[in-house]
């Protein structure tokens, strides 16, 4: 990746974020006093056109293999274009936007615009997406931003607030409800983990590491998917390290179960912020 299409925030008070134009990808994120909070492959190609493997990728217009374009969609795979990049007073902010292509249509006949802000301050990263529908028909989408947490020991880690949730369990394709907080200690993560839980809406999430904490909250964003690959997906993937599965969850701000309806001129906004306690 060249620096030409790589972006740094750092925020008066030393916060720091990472953005690649390709696949408008947040790569980084360094709260003020702590190490890094995200994920990211020492596998992945930065080759455009390519999907990285870690970070912050945006789903969009489709989540996963649940449509027939082609996996998490094409936002994530396409280069955007840097609309804004600043210091405020308290924070620093980056914009990018995606417009729709010939390439784009040809598989999505949809005319929309794409823009991703970026916020960085203290220890706060806040995350937006918002997609108006520039077109002159109505569009549907499902979305997410697919955020890898880096983590330093599985086995240490929870998850508080999907209790009572209903959820699709990717793995044995079957709906269940969400008895009780996620506790992935001692069972190296309930692997492999690929969780779609709906109606999670704006309550909060707690991602709880010994005594590091993230609390993540979202508006905009029905429900949340939570992933790891487990061992054996893991090895099969290329742009992974064997063990790279240990050191990452996926804590994922998503609409997916009821697709978003947009009628024309109309926009959807969606946001992820995430907080180091």
């Amino acid at each position: 990746m060249t620096d030409s299409t790589t972006l740094h925030l750092t925020s008066p008070d030393g916060a720091e974020a990472r953005l690649s134009l390709e696949g408008g990808h947040l790569l980084s994120w360094l709260p003020v006093g702590a190490g890094e909070q995200l994920y990211l492959s020492p596998r992945s190609e930065f080759v455009p056109g390519k999907a990285i493997r870690g970070g912050v990728p945006v789903c969009f217009p489709q989540f996963a293999e649940r449509g027939p374009l082609p996996k998490h969609g094409f936002a994530r795979t396409m280069l955007w274009e840097l609309v804004s990049h600043e210091q405020g007073k308290d924070d620093a902010l980056a914009v990018l936007r995606l417009r729709d292509t010939e390439a784009t249509r040809a598989i999505w006949p949809h005319a929309f615009e794409l823009e991703l802000s970026v916020r960085v301050s203290g220890r706060v990263l806040d995350i937006e997406l918002a997609c108006e529908n520039t077109g002159d028909a109505p569009l549907s989408f499902t979305t997410a931003l697919h955020t890898y947490l880096r983590v330093g020991d599985l086995d240490a880690v929870s998850v508080e607030g999907l209790s009572g949730l209903r959820y699709f369990d990717s793995v044995k394709q079957a709906e269940a409800l969400q008895r009780m907080d996620l506790l992935l200690t001692g069972e190296k993560g309930v692997l492999d983990l690929d969780r779609i839980y709906f109606g999670v809406k704006e309550r909060p999430l707690v991602v709880t590491e010994d005594r590091r904490q993230v609390v993540i909250t979202q508006q905009g964003f029905d429900d949340a998917v939570v992933w790891n690959p487990g061992p054996e997906r893991c090895a099969r993937l290329a742009d992974m390290p064997a063990d790279g599965w240990s050191e990452m969850l996926c804590v994922e701000a998503a609409t997916v179960g009821i697709p978003v309806q947009l009628p024309p001129g109309e926009t959807w906004v969606g946001r992820q912020s995430l907080h180091l306690l």
